[in-house]
């Protein structure tokens, strides 16, 4: 099978890159490169059976026949999006036209990577696919968060409009080798902080709650969904729930530093907890997560230090 993934030089693209490839399939992998890295996808060089493109889903292009489209091309950590806010907003909305457009080209099925933060700052925990959300449409994470609802919305019109084979996975903070050391985003900078004596940044007082998933059951879940014959929203991430507290003093055991942890105030709309009910995914899937977050901390481990000595060398 001959598939195309935007967003394909990204941190979750470039694993699912790997997954497809190991299924046999021929896989193109779309970026601008705008927040995605070449080096994510750089040990594929030399596959005959992968193809990098460098492009703009929101502009023309063409990657020829393919039978599945997988749409992940967007900043997807708050340090991008509030920095890339409008090509944020393009991704989700022209970027997702043209890809579902491309899809329907050539009768190829569609799957959406949407998120978590569709439900917003949660008033329903945990979180099911059957609640609308709480989100802010105006606030400064609403670049990211109503992009994606609105790709949802796309997404399930081209379903519906013109029966197109269409999927869509809510994901939930994820995890692993190839993150961008400095993307912002909890575990990245948490063992940014701690593997470079830093104190480590807790924001508020440190008791909302995020749920973890590490990057190869999050895939797992993703390729078992894209095989199914499931249309709606489904999510796929970790129910084992930490606040961020937690989450701090288990970077700091894995990595055994001695940093200490400083408070900060709370962002703006900042949510106050997370956690999937994932009671779809294992009843349609039969997935769920097998990794806890110790055990994912340890086998990220050396990715970021070899990040944080590779940050430190660029700096010299």
């Amino acid at each position: 099978m001959r598939v195309l993934v935007t967003g394909g030089a990204g941190f979750l693209g470039s694993h699912l890159c790997d997954a497809l490839l190991g299924e046999g399939h021929h896989v193109i992998a779309l970026d601008n490169l705008l927040t995605g890295r070449q080096d994510n996808i750089a040990h594929l060089a030399s596959d005959s059976r992968f193809e990098f493109m460098e492009a703009d889903v929101c502009g023309p292009f063409d990657c020829g026949s393919v039978e599945y489209v997988f749409h992940f091309a967007s900043p997807a950590s708050p340090v991008d999006y509030m920095i890339h806010g409008i090509p944020t907003l393009q991704v989700g909305s022209i970027g997702t036209f043209n890809a579902l457009e491309y899809a329907r080209r050539y009768r190829a099925k569609f799957f959406m990577a949407s998120t978590s933060e569709c439900y917003g700052d949660p008033t329903v925990h945990p979180q099911k696919e059957s609640y609308w959300g709480n989100v802010n449409p105006i606030g400064p994470r609403s670049v990211y968060d109503e992009a994606k609802r609105f790709s949802e919305a796309a997404t399930m019109a081209y379903l519906r409009y013109h029966k197109l084979d269409t999927h869509i996975v809510r994901i939930f903070n994820t995890y692993g080798p190839k993150m961008q050391i400095n993307d912002g985003r909890v575990i990245p900078n948490f063992m940014k902080q701690a593997l470079t004596g830093e104190d480590l940044t807790v924001f508020g007082d440190g008791t909302q709650t995020r749920s973890f998933c590490y990057v190869s059951d999050e895939i797992e879940g993703i390729v078992r969904l894209a095989h199914s014959n499931e249309h709606e929203p489904t999510n796929v991430g970790n129910p084992n729930e930490f606040t961020m507290l937690q989450c701090a003093e288990k970077v700091l055991e894995v990595t055994g530093s001695k940093s200490k942890i400083r408070f900060e105030a709370l962002p703006q709309d900042d949510p106050k907890q997370r956690r999937p009910d994932i009671t779809k995914a294992r009843t349609l899937l039969g997935w769920e997560p097998k990794i806890d977050l110790p055990t994912g901390l340890k086998l990220s481990l050396n990715y970021f230090k070899a990040a944080v000595a590779q940050t430190a060398t660029t700096a010299k």
